[in-house]
């Protein structure tokens, strides 16, 4: 049995077009900002209160927009699969590391930004992102 770890997960994007990603203390792999939906949360209150929590980021919901589910071997959990619930956020504001966060960068979304991805960012989200920009 495959045991998942539910969470969402914000694409934010700032005007020039970069994205956001975090990487949290104690780890190496970059990844969306976001983080587990606790029982009884909806997806977009879980992204809302972790955005708040790691980042110091408060979204205005008219401006996030669902991409979907995705789906990938977890990160930080060998043996986890983590099933994420994406939202596309604009950003035009600072953010800084916060809560279990250690380091944010902003990556040109047609590369990887020289960092170790976290699978899902690296086969999903940035592919699908890039996708959306060539169709743009």
């Amino acid at each position: 049995m495959v045991k998942e770890i539910r969470i969402a997960a914000a694409l934010l994007i700032c005007p020039d077009g970069q994205t956001l990603l975090v990487r949290k203390r104690g780890t190496q792999a970059f990844m969306q900002p976001g983080g587990k939906i606790d029982a009884g949360e909806q997806p977009f209150e879980a992204l809302v209160r972790e955005l708040q929590e790691e980042l110091n980021l408060l979204i205005d919901p008219s401006e996030a927009v669902y991409l979907g589910e995705f789906s990938a071997p977890a990160a930080n959990e060998p043996g986890f699969t983590v099933q994420a619930e994406l939202f596309q956020v604009p950003i035009d504001v600072p953010v800084a590391p916060a809560a279990e966060i250690e380091e944010v960068r902003w990556i040109d979304p047609m590369g990887d930004g020289g960092l170790h991805l976290a699978p899902l960012t690296r086969d999903l989200i940035l592919p699908f992102y890039r996708k959306s920009l060539a169709t743009a």
